[in-house]
């Protein structure tokens, strides 16, 4: 590797999936995911690379291209996968920063493998970047990267964007290691978050913890300015009406309407994980079929749960919790060929997903805590033809943008959830149309290009001249 690359994006994962080709040869193909989707228009406008990990252990492979991008494989091992990723990432991290819903990790053992592969990720990135170049950090997997990289490489501009998130004071003060990592953000000269309060948190955090000064939400630490913002990511809105508008995505769409008879179709699309409230949202929909608010043939729920995590033992008894759910909704409600519940574990390509979204009378998005959800957007995106509902829980990022056009809910109130759903079911045209126009509008009008145009233009702007004294 050397340097010369004037924009580069540091994340996780590379942007590509590793898949069997036609030939059978091994090859790449772009990621899904809202990550993916939102900064690879971006690094192919930009020219940039992109550096993250292959997805196997313990494999060592050279640069590459692909997709129009530079990509830069970082490697780990099999026990830096279990440590860092399984374990400080997504058993400490994750909950910690989604409201504690399931109980945090502490291990040091953990934090050791995410200082070191972290370490591994800010030496990759300044050996890549050329002088005085951009360098964009990606999510909660790297929040040391943007410190690391600063000693490394002073002359970087440095932002880092948080995906997921940030809790507030009293749950971040759990963490054994919160001075490191707040230390760790620091390093970035722009700190993105989803919605205003994450940065606020930021801010608060700083100041109680390191005893910083700071101004609104400009943090004065060392000889810098360290900006905090919220910056709410989007869709590709473009990419998706290309792809609504293709012919087999239409015709996938009327097969699935057809499979299911006349039957109002209620779709979710999730990761399989806690947070997403799939749980709640299946006992409300069963319950509804329990009290005769709904009959079979009248109403399926089809859900996606994309598979997620697997060697980790809460997401395993998810699973298990799920499918045990889903066969007892079932074996109580459903009938020979009416099903009453759709559940696929599997991931599917763009295409079926928006089949799905122009299939789908009633999306219903109902997370304990997201960051965002770009589901939510991405069914609003597709629907130029003003039809279908959004049930969208009051703790995803999106509720803030799109509360005057989704039906909102507490997926925790399972009641109230039940009567949410029924008036997504039972909205008439005209208060669809309604709706759907409104939520359109923000989308369109923000897209993911204006959310990476506005972090980057932040970023590439100057801080503030001098430091109060």
């Amino acid at each position: 590797m050397s340097r010369g690359s004037e924009f580069v994006v540091v994340a996780n994962r590379l942007p590509v999936d590793r898949i069997t080709g036609e030939d059978g040869a091994p090859a790449w193909r772009r990621s899904p995911g809202g990550l993916v989707s939102a900064i690879a228009p971006v690094m192919r406008r930009r020219k940039g690379t992109w550096i993250g990990w292959a997805g196997s252990p313990d494999e060592e492979l050279e640069p590459f291209e692909e997709d129009g991008m530079a990509l830069v494989p970082v490697p780990q091992s099999a026990e830096e996968v279990e440590l860092y990723y399984e374990g400080f990432s997504n058993a400490t991290l994750w909950p910690l920063y989604h409201d504690v819903i399931a109980p945090p990790v502490y291990d040091r053992s953990m934090w050791d493998a995410y200082v070191r592969v972290n370490e591994r990720f800010a030496e990759a990135a300044a050996k890549v970047a050329a002088d005085d170049a951009i360098v964009w950090v990606q999510d909660y997997q790297l929040q040391l990267v943007p410190s690391l990289l600063r000693r490394l490489r002073p002359d970087l501009r440095i932002g880092f964007f948080l995906h997921i998130p940030f809790p507030p004071l009293e749950l971040f003060w759990q963490l054994p290691w919160r001075r490191q990592i707040l230390e760790g953000l620091l390093g970035a000269d722009l700190v993105g978050f989803q919605l205003p309060g994450a940065a606020s948190n930021f801010v608060r955090l700083c100041r109680r913890l390191l005893d910083v000064r700071h101004v609104r939400q400009d943090v004065f630490w060392e000889d810098r300015v360290v900006r905090a913002r919220a910056f709410p990511i989007s869709v590709d809105v473009g990419e998706l009406n290309d792809l609504v508008e293709r012919p087999d995505v239409r015709e996938r769409a009327e097969e699935i309407r057809t499979d299911v008879g006349d039957a109002t179709i209620l779709l979710g699309v999730d990761r399989l994980d806690y947070t997403k409230g799939i749980a709640q949202r299946l006992q409300a929909f069963g319950e509804l079929f329990g009290d005769g608010h709904l009959k079979p043939g009248q109403a399926v729920l089809v859900q996606i749960a994309t598979p997620s995590r697997e060697r980790v033992e809460q997401y395993q008894i998810l699973r298990e919790d799920i499918e045990q759910q889903v066969g007892r909704i079932n074996g109580e409600y459903g009938e020979i060929g009416f099903p009453v519940v759709h559940y696929m574990h599997s991931s599917y390509d763009r295409a079926e997903l928006a089949a799905l979204y122009l299939a789908a009378d009633v999306m219903v998005v109902t997370p304990l805590r997201d960051g965002m959800n770009l589901v939510a957007k991405e069914y609003v995106a597709c629907r130029g033809d003003l039809r279908g509902a959004l049930v969208l829980s009051e703790f995803a990022g999106a509720a803030a943008e799109l509360r005057r056009g989704a039906f909102q809910v507490n997926p925790y109130d399972i009641d109230g959830l039940k009567d949410t759903l029924l008036a997504a079911v039972h909205a008439g045209p005209s208060e669809q149309a309604r709706r759907m126009r409104t939520m359109r509008r923000r989308v369109i009008e923000h897209d993911v290009d204006r959310w990476a145009h506005e972090f980057l233009s932040e970023l590439e702007s100057p801080a503030l001249p001098s430091l109060p004294h």
